[in-house]
């Protein structure tokens, strides 16, 4: 029986689709995969059983084997190895003077090849880095640039609200965050506030996203003028999550109220328009991001 099977390489990574051929595999075995880099280790995720009629992808490949004791022993052995590689390819660097921060290492199961990851501002002329460095490590070497949010999963960490980064901890794909979202929640449009530890803004402000533009519809623009039990008032602030808002009247005092306790005057609309937040950017706000 052939399956199609799910592989992970890394915790959270992406699952790429192989092929296995009489294997008796479950979820979370730890299997041998012919990937474009050679043999390498990855975690079963998923299981799917290939329809008799179902063609089959070109560049499938397969899956190898169940991974056995020795596999385990050599992968362990080439931690040591990329700590080895990295301390060289560091040397390299200095030597050769490139503005480029290593972050991690990453050998195929019989070190016939390496991935370096680094981070850099502008693109890096590395060929002689390369050069010296295969020299050194008797194998193909792959220097491979990643951004901000690419580190921040593989280095991991903890994030504002003392949990472990979602990144690192189940997120396997970044989906886009605006300042859009940071608006919609009357968020402070402050970089210290709105973003992560890899300087971008926080993945976290998608999550409640949907929640916060439904809530967001009822409640009526600053400055509207509405009944209340007391009188006449003009709204001027309001609370998205508590769906309240804050009155202030002639005499100066301002009060809370929940939305069903207040009435708009007739002729008074609820700001449609400001609900659907433009996604625009002012100069001021670009500038309070980048600095």
């Amino acid at each position: 029986m052939k399956q199609f099977i799910g592989v992970r390489f890394r915790r959270c990574g992406k699952v790429y689709t192989f092929l296995a051929t009489d294997l008796t595999l479950e979820e979370g075995n730890v299997v041998v995969v012919d990937t474009v880099n050679g043999l390498s280790l990855g975690s079963v995720v998923t299981i799917k059983d290939v329809d008799e009629n179902e063609e089959l992808p070109e560049d499938i490949k397969p899956v190898l084997r169940v991974a056995t004791e020795d596999d385990f022993a050599q992968e362990r052995k080439l931690t040591d190895k990329e700590s080895y590689a990295l301390n060289e390819c560091g040397k390299i660097i200095t030597r050769l003077n490139l503005e480029m921060k290593l972050i991690s290492a990453e050998y195929n199961l019989d070190a016939s090849h390496i991935t370096i990851y680094f981070s850099a501002e502008n693109r890096v002329d590395f060929r002689e880095l390369v050069r010296d460095l295969s020299h050194i490590l008797h194998c193909r070497v792959e220097l491979r640039q990643i951004g901000p949010r690419d580190e921040a999963k593989i280095l991991g960490g903890y994030g504002r609200c003392g949990r472990e980064l979602c990144c690192a901890g189940f997120l396997t794909e970044f989906a886009p965050v605006s300042i859009k979202m940071a608006k919609t929640q009357d968020l402070p449009l402050n970089p210290l506030k709105i973003s992560g530890v890899c300087g971008r803004l926080l993945c976290c402000l998608g999550y409640e996203n949907d929640l916060y533009k439904e809530l967001r519809t009822n409640i009526p623009k600053n400055g509207t003028k509405v009944d209340t039990k007391v009188g006449r008032g003009v709204i001027t602030g309001s609370n998205i999550l508590s769906q309240t808002v804050m009155v202030t009247y002639e005499t100066g005092a301002c009060v809370e109220y929940p939305l069903k306790d207040v009435k708009i005057v007739a002729g008074a609309k609820v700001d449609s328009s400001s609900n659907d937040l433009q996604d625009e950017i002012t100069e001021e706000e670009i500038k309070d991001i980048i600095d």
